[in-house]
């Protein structure tokens, strides 16, 4: 069953998994000793959409969810979140997926999945709604919609559809490995389409995964450069970033916050960058222009910082103005 919206063709379209986060109501604990969570939406990609949309921007989720009580309120989350959702549909026959995830004393997460086979990992390419991918100016996913079947095909059948169209392809690998069968199924999965993308965004952790070397090492990090890549993006937490392009690399400073939950940071961050692309004259145009590309990222970083401020990924989700108060502060 396909649901729709009414709102205008989406610039950004996000692809995969939505799902439930259990978060404990409190840091530091383990599961078991937890004794109660907050219920909170999640999904990586779900995630980028609904950041786009916050910072002003205009996006769509594509993705399949359970015909289940949780299924029907993240789609009137994306909805109230301003996300077109006229690419997911339901399963009446499988759950919403959902993920437990502990927050360590350092806000670090641990999770446990509830995927048996959950709504999202069903979606076939004949559910795909190929006119909203086609519409759009960037396509953007992650790789969890690559573990299995069917979805892995509609993966790449909508990725092959966004490549023919001419659109940006952003990846954010998004490793978890207790999804996948194992550490070098992982890999394997996630390398399968590396080639394809136009930016891609990973963090530290995912470059030494990946890499199997030291990711403070640019050597280490140009392991992961392919030949038509325009942008490849580490996120190195607190302290910001590292960007490398054909024609410049460099850093870009983080900002020091209360940092209280870490889940949602990199969607933040991909989001707030993702907008900047569709903020500037042409997409590529931040691709060759340093200056604008530092702008975006010192943007990127101050969204993805806000988001550790809170517990949750959505609800911590900012605004383009407590973006703006973070770095104004960050100069006075």
């Amino acid at each position: 069953m396909t649901i729709s919206a009414t709102s205008p063709s989406p610039s950004i379209v996000a692809f995969g998994e939505m799902l439930i986060d259990f978060v404990p109501d409190m840091a530091g604990v383990s599961l078991a000793e937890s004794t109660a969570f907050l219920k909170a939406p999640g999904g990586a990609p779900a995630n980028v959409a609904c950041a786009i949309t916050k910072l002003g921007g205009n996006s769509a989720f594509i993705g399949k969810l359970g015909d289940d009580e949780f299924g029907h309120m993240l789609v009137d989350i994306l909805k109230k979140n301003e996300v077109n959702t006229d690419g997911v549909c339901f399963d009446p026959d499988a759950r919403t997926a959902l993920a437990f995830v502990t927050l360590k004393k350092n806000g670090e997460r641990e999770f446990m999945f509830y995927r048996n086979p959950s709504a999202d990992m069903l979606l076939k390419e004949s559910e795909l709604n190929i006119g909203l991918i086609k519409r759009a100016k960037i396509f953007h996913y992650g790789s969890i919609s690559l573990i299995s079947e069917p979805c892995r095909s509609a993966h790449i059948a909508a990725m092959k559809a966004a490549k023919e169209a001419g659109i940006l392809l952003s990846y954010d690998p998004n490793v978890r490995l207790p999804l996948w069968p194992s550490a070098d199924a992982a890999r394997d999965g996630i390398k399968s389409i590396w080639d394809q993308a136009d930016f891609i965004k990973v963090s530290d952790e995912e470059v030494q995964f990946l890499t199997d070397g030291d990711p403070g090492k640019e050597d280490v990090v140009l392991r992961l450069w392919h030949d038509n890549l325009k942008l490849l993006v580490v996120t190195d937490g607190e302290k910001g970033c590292r960007y490398f392009t054909k024609s410049f690399k460099g850093k870009v400073a983080g900002f020091s916050v209360n940092t209280v939950d870490t889940t949602g940071a990199g969607d933040a961050f991909v989001g707030a960058l993702l907008v900047s692309c569709m903020a500037n004259d042409s997409i590529s145009c931040i691709f060759h222009d340093e200056g604008k590309l530092r702008e975006a990222l010192t943007f990127a970083n101050a969204c993805g910082a806000i988001c550790t401020t809170k517990k949750g990924a959505i609800p911590a989700l900012p605004s383009t103005f407590q973006a703006h108060e973070l770095i104004n502060k960050s100069k006075a």
